[in-house]
């Protein structure tokens, strides 16, 4: 058993904190994870096993890890890999629905294989998703994670109806992240353990993984991203940092998202973190992370669980910094 290629440091760092079950748990899900691609012909099975050979965080399937426990066996493993295809599965469809050519600085399976395959590969990642947890009679797993399909369903749609538009609030923003992430990351929680503090944790440091992320694609660079900068800007994509920069420079909102290109995403980048507007969206998410972990203060955490989770919501900081 392996741990997954290009594993981040901050996830290396949890790793290297735990106890020796928590690695060795992970390794399972990794081949749990490759043993999907196996079996559905040629085509969808080699894209399939080149999405999740891309590796990434698997801060999901981690967090499944952690909040079960070393006592979580092989419910925790079938969890913790079906979120993961979940998740993985909504980057695919993304990347149709965006024409994004570009995903961790690889070609994108729309890009390389066309948008029907791309849609084909994300709806068998679904699809073994929920098999992975219907096999073995896991009603609530199912339940939970059926419902934060319907929220990222939910969130995705919402982005798409306030595409290119800069008038959106701060609310109805948040209100999108946390159906678009948040969600995912509160029922990763869940699955692992049934226990409101947990879920309250997992909610909050998904809304501060996608303030973070959004900071990041203005700051840049492709180096970090793997996408090009102001990628979300030229998709029509309005986040944080836009609508709190033009809280300062009202001429910002006047931007028309349509007619950006590459030169000119990157302009109206600059001109947003000239305003302060990314130091300001990183202190808030810095504080939601702080409540996060504020919510393992009880008596229900032992102190490697506390300490491994905190590390997790700390991790997700330094991705940024």
């Amino acid at each position: 058993m392996t741990r997954p290629s290009a594993v981040p440091p901050p996830v290396t760092a949890v790793l290297d904190a735990s106890s020796r079950w928590l690695p060795a748990r992970l390794g399972e899900v990794e081949d749990l994870l490759r043993e999907q691609a196996a079996g559905y012909g040629e085509l969808l099975g080699t894209e399939v096993a080149t999405t999740l050979a891309a590796g990434g965080k698997r801060l999901r399937p981690l967090l499944v890890l952690l909040c079960a426990g070393a006592e979580g066996g092989e419910g925790a493993v079938r969890a913790a890999a079906a979120i993961e295809l979940v998740h993985m599965a909504t980057l695919v469809h993304d990347d149709v629905l965006d024409d994004a050519p570009l995903r961790r600085g690889l070609p994108t399976i729309a890009a390389s294989s066309g948008r029907a395959r791309a849609t084909a590969v994300g709806d068998l990642l679904f699809a073994r998703a929920f098999a992975l947890l219907g096999e073995h009679g896991g009603a609530r797993a199912v339940a939970l994670l059926a419902a934060a399909s319907v929220s990222l369903a939910d969130g995705e749609l919402a982005q798409r109806q306030d595409a290119f538009e800069t008038s959106i609030s701060e609310q109805r923003y948040l209100d999108r992240c946390r159906l678009k992430t948040a969600t995912l990351f509160e029922c990763a929680c869940l699955l692992g353990h049934d226990l409101p503090a947990l879920g309250g944790f997992g909610a909050q440091i998904g809304l501060a993984f996608q303030l973070l992320d959004d900071v990041l694609d203005v700051s840049g660079p492709v180096e970090r991203t793997g996408k090009a900068r102001g990628t979300d800007l030229l998709d029509g994509t309005v986040t944080l940092p836009l609508i709190v920069a033009a809280a300062t420079d009202p001429s910002i909102a006047q931007a028309d998202l349509r007619a950006l290109d590459a030169a000119a995403a990157e302009r109206l980048c600059d001109r947003i973190a000239a305003t302060g507007a990314l130091d300001r969206v990183r202190s808030r998410a810095l504080e939601l992370v702080a409540a996060a972990k504020a919510e393992l203060a009880g008596d229900a955490f032992d102190p490697e669980q506390r300490q491994l989770l905190g590390l997790v919501a700390d991790g997700v900081v330094q991705r940024y910094s």
